[in-house]
């Protein structure tokens, strides 16, 4: 979307956190709005600025002008949308926090001008603001710039972009930050969104993602008119693996080259036999970390050490050539 449209987004969260910054009542009532529902839930419309909790899920809508209404019915995470003349919003159901989720959706989408149904989120330390796209209407963000690469998840080809907005609102006031983006190639409305999978593939080209906000399946639109009608289910957030009390049992890696640059490469291990291990990692000649995920990296050259840090057991290092093209090889430990 363009710089306009993005700014006006940002600045808009800002000031929806100015709103709801503290409020912890039961009931949150502002005019045209009935909104914070307890469980069992029940119809509630939603048209002005608000956050809360509906059917079991997080929910969260804003507008700047213009005509929109989102519904939601009864329990569960179903909700609707339908705007017309609206400058922007965006609206949807889903978690606070957000995490490594596979999302499943289905619904309807019907976009007349610029609007796009999205996994949506922000994370704090760094702060990012996120989106994986699955359908759009006639722009698709981010418009082409920051191109990094594509993923494969879900049955589909993403193009990852990362774009950066300089001295911009957000939901920690005036700062600058990077937009991570995955946007489908084709677009889809319904289906499964790894959101970990694209999490993996920003950070394994350097866009690191930090303590989770909240995160929504989200219908947006921006000077545009439409519909649609979503429902988010079949959700699952994996715990993050623990060690067995007292470490213990075996522990193999292996070891896969994965993209590769003129100047860096990364590669990727798997660890099986054990979830509490210590990965010993020797680099060859002249070779340099430059970045790693889902594991915590001590050592820059020579030899590196891995150890878990609540991500799993899957994790990756981008590394600097210097002259230097040969794979690393890896030993495993249980710890």
């Amino acid at each position: 979307m363009n710089d306009a449209h993005v700014h006006t987004r940002s600045q808009s969260l800002r000031r929806l956190k100015m709103i709801i910054g503290g409020a912890c009542a039961a009931v949150l009532i502002t005019a045209g709005t009935t909104a914070i529902l307890a469980t069992p839930a029940y119809a509630v419309t939603v048209t002005s600025n608000s956050t809360g909790n509906h059917g079991g899920f997080f929910y969260s809508f804003w507008k700047d002008s213009g005509n929109v209404t989102m519904n939601m019915n009864g329990n569960g995470g179903q909700y609707d949308t339908q705007w017309s003349n609206i400058n922007n919003f965006v609206a949807g159901k889903g978690w606070n926090p957000g995490a490594r989720r596979s999302v499943s959706y289905s619904g309807s989408f019907n976009p007349s001008g610029n609007a796009y149904l999205t996994l949506y989120g922000w994370t704090r330390n760094p702060l990012v603001e996120y989106y994986i796209v699955d359908s759009w209407g006639t722009y698709r963000p981010p418009g082409g710039q920051g191109f990094m690469g594509t993923v494969t998840s879900d049955g589909g080809t993403y193009d990852i972009y990362r774009t950066q907005r300089v001295n911009a609102p957000s939901i920690e006031g005036t700062r600058t930050f990077y937009q991570y983006w995955s946007v489908r190639q084709s677009k889809r409305v319904g289906g499964t969104i790894n959101a970990g999978n694209h999490f993996d593939a920003w950070a394994s080209r350097g866009m690191n993602l930090g303590s989770h906000d909240y995160q929504i399946l989200a219908t947006e639109g921006f000077q545009s008119s439409g519909n649609s009608n979503i429902t988010v289910g079949g959700t699952t957030n994996p715990p993050p693996s623990s060690p067995p009390p007292g470490g213990g049992g075996s522990c193999n890696v292996s070891v896969s080259r994965a993209e590769d640059w003129s100047d860096r490469f990364n590669v990727t291990f798997s660890v099986s036999g054990t979830n509490s291990w210590v990965v010993t990692i020797r680099a060859n000649g002249g070779q340099s970390l430059q970045n790693s995920w889902n594991a915590s990296v001590s050592g820059t050259s020579g030899t590196l050490t891995a150890r878990p840090n609540g991500n799993g057991n899957n994790f990756g290092i981008t590394l600097y050539k210097n002259g230097n093209n040969t794979t690393p090889t890896a030993s495993c430990a249980a710890g």
